[in-house]
C-alpha cells in the first residue's frame, strides 16, 4: 500500500509539472530579433480620423483676447469632458458663433483648416489667429486577465498596445500574451484584431498603436481553466490536498 502511494504521488507530481506549469516562453515579451522594417510601418501609419464620441481639444490664440473669448467654449476648467468638444452621433461638434461643424472622418489638420476657414468670416486678418486642434487623449477599455481592468485615458496623441497594457497594470500570469484581442469600431464597421506580445515583430505591426475607443481583451491561458495552480509545485500541492481529503473521508467512512 505504501509503495503504491509513493508511486501514485510521484506520477501525480510528474503530471503536474508536464501539464500545469506555465512555461516562461508564454510569459516573456518581445521574443526574437527585429527585422528593421520600421520604414514600412511609417508608410502605413495614416493620421487618425475622428469618430463619434471622440473629444477634441481646440485652442485659439489671437492678439485680441476678445476674439478668442467669442469662439472658445466656456466652463469646465481643465476637465476636457466639460470644456472639450465631443463629436456627436451626427459627426458634428458645436463651436460658439460658428455653430455645427462636421468633423467625422477628418484628421486633426483638416479640422484645424476647417475652423480657420470659418473664422475668416468673422476675423479680418485670419492669419493673425493661431488654431490648435488635438485629440483629447486616447480613451480605451481593457478587460480580461489584466492587473487593472476598466476604462482608461492616456493623454497622448499616440498610444501603443504596450502603453495600454502597462497603464492597466500588465497582463496577469494567467493571461494569454500571445493572443491579445482588440475590437475596433471604424467607419467601415467592426474589426477584430489579434496581437502577439511575445513576438518582437509586434513593433512593426500596423496595429501596434491602438485607436480611441478600442476594446482590448486579454484571454486566459488554459492553465487557469484547470484551476490547479500556476506552477507544478502549486498544482501538486492542490492535488495532494484533494487526495488527502478523499483518503481521510474514505477511512472515516470505513471505520464506522
Amino acid at each position: 500500500m505504501i509503495y503504491f502511494m509513493k508511486n501514485y504521488l510521484l506520477y501525480l507530481f510528474i503530471f503536474s509539472l508536464l501539464s500545469s506549469c506555465i512555461p516562461s516562453k508564454k510569459l516573456t515579451y518581445f521574443q526574437g530579433d527585429p527585422t528593421g522594417k520600421s520604414e514600412v510601418y511609417k508608410l502605413n501609419n495614416e493620421p487618425y480620423r475622428m469618430q463619434v464620441n471622440d473629444v477634441l481639444s481646440i485652442d485659439i490664440k489671437a492678439e485680441d483676447p476678445k476674439i478668442v473669448s467669442l469662439f472658445m467654449s466656456s466652463g469646465g476648467g481643465g476637465d476636457l469632458y466639460f470644456s472639450g468638444y465631443t463629436v456627436d452621433r451626427n459627426g458634428n461638434i458645436r463651436i460658439p458663433y460658428i455653430g455645427e461643424l462636421n468633423v467625422l472622418g477628418y484628421t486633426e489638420k483638416e479640422i484645424r483648416e476647417k475652423i480657420e476657414n470659418e473664422l475668416g468670416k468673422y476675423v479680418k486678418k485670419v492669419e493673425s489667429v493661431f488654431v490648435t486642434v488635438k485629440l483629447a487623449g486616447i480613451n480605451f477599455v481593457i478587460t480580461g486577465e489584466i492587473g487593472s481592468p476598466g476604462t482608461k485615458n492616456i493623454e497622448q496623441n499616440e498610444v501603443s498596445i504596450v502603453d495600454a497594457i502597462a497603464n492597466a497594470g500588465d497582463v496577469t500570469i494567467y493571461g494569454d500574451r500571445e493572443n491579445i484581442v482588440v475590437v475596433r469600431k471604424t467607419i467601415e464597421g467592426i474589426k477584430k484584431i489579434k496581437i502577439n506580445l511575445l513576438d518582437i515583430q509586434v513593433f512593426e505591426s500596423d496595429n501596434f498603436y491602438i485607436k480611441p475607443n478600442d476594446v482590448i481583451y486579454v484571454a486566459p491561458l488554459r492553465q487557469k481553466t484547470w484551476g490547479v495552480g500556476t506552477t507544478g509545485l502549486q498544482t501538486f500541492t492542490t492535488i495532494i490536498s484533494v487526495f488527502t481529503l478523499g483518503v481521510t473521508t474514505y477511512l472515516l467512512v470505513k471505520s464506522i
